[in-house]
């Protein structure tokens, strides 16, 4: 965020900030959707659909303003028209522009989400299995911060790829001067959609202006002029996904002893059960992602191939 204006707090409207949206959806045909000027289907992103096969996408917008918020409703409805729809799997990640601010707006960011991030999650409803993924920010992070300002200590440690972004992600500042919110749970409606971006934005604009918030969901949502309610509702997972993660929680102290024997600081992104026994992605700092196969034997795990 350096070399771009720094000064906090500053006074901005909430439709003067610029924002984008990350919609993840399964089904349809993503590589067909024509797309508006700028923006990008990331076609590597991948969600899960009902049979635990990858499927859709996650589509993103160019930086707008809520001026031109109606591309977001175009998009929607190309994207219907080919059959996608949001599940249990998806998440709605909304990114606001911290570059009016720069780098004095983190640390008052980080000490308002210590008070009211778990408001602002009952506000949207996050799915407790989406939790894993939009953990809170925590008292150490903000130490290690004021201590040494990085992106290194705005990351959630606890061993996992999937949970290092926290539900308040202001590690974002760093790559593309962004704070991104994700506890939004997956929608293709586009007032859903709206009201969360309108619900960021405020809370953003908020924040940059200094004021100081309640902890409590609705008054949260009333100092903030924001809807209290009408944001992607909670979709619960199949019992088989559920199954799924206990198992990979079970394996997971026990693979990650294994792993870093190959793949030195690797974490392990997920385990599935496989044919042949378990399949290990893991994610490596220095490179690309690795996957391993292994089969349990009475001495213990075996590799059957990398």
């Amino acid at each position: 965020m350096g070399g771009r204006t720094t000064m906090w707090p500053k006074t901005i409207h909430w439709q003067d900030i610029r924002f984008g949206v990350e919609i993840e959806f399964v089904g349809g045909a993503p590589e067909q959707v024509e797309l508006l000027p700028g923006w990008i289907m990331s076609l590597d992103e991948r969600q899960i659909d009902e049979q635990g096969n990858e499927s859709g996408s996650e589509l993103k917008p160019p930086p707008m303003l809520w001026s031109e918020r109606g591309q977001i409703d175009e998009m929607l409805r190309r994207l219907l028209r080919q059959g996608a729809a949001a599940n249990w799997s998806c998440g709605l990640h909304v990114h606001v522009d911290l570059r009016q601010w720069g780098e004095p707006i983190v640390t008052p960011l980080l000490e308002t989400a210590l008070s009211v991030q778990a408001a602002l999650r009952t506000l949207l409803g996050t799915s407790e299995h989406r939790e894993i993924f939009c953990p809170p920010v925590t008292g150490d992070m903000l130490e290690r911060y004021r201590d040494e300002p990085s992106e290194k200590a705005l990351r959630y440690r606890n061993g996992r790829p999937q949970s290092h972004r926290c539900g308040i992600n202001a590690a974002a500042s760093y790559d593309i001067g962004t704070v991104e919110i994700r506890y939004a749970n997956g929608s293709l409606d586009y007032d859903e959609i709206i009201r969360t971006v309108e619900l960021c934005l405020r809370f953003v604009s908020a924040v940059g202006a200094g004021r100081r918030l309640s902890a409590d969901p609705k008054l949260l949502a009333n100092e903030l002029e924001a809807p209290v309610d009408g944001y992607p509702p909670e979709v619960p997972p199949p019992q088989w996904y559920k199954e799924r993660i206990w198992l990979e929680n079970a394996l997971v102290p026990v693979m990650t002893t294994i792993v870093r024997q190959m793949v030195r600081d690797g974490e392990i992104l997920h385990i599935l059960p496989v044919p042949e026994g378990i399949a290990v992605s893991v994610e490596n700092p220095d490179g690309p992602l690795c996957s391993y196969k292994f089969r349990p034997t009475g001495t213990g795990w075996e590799l059957i191939s990398d």
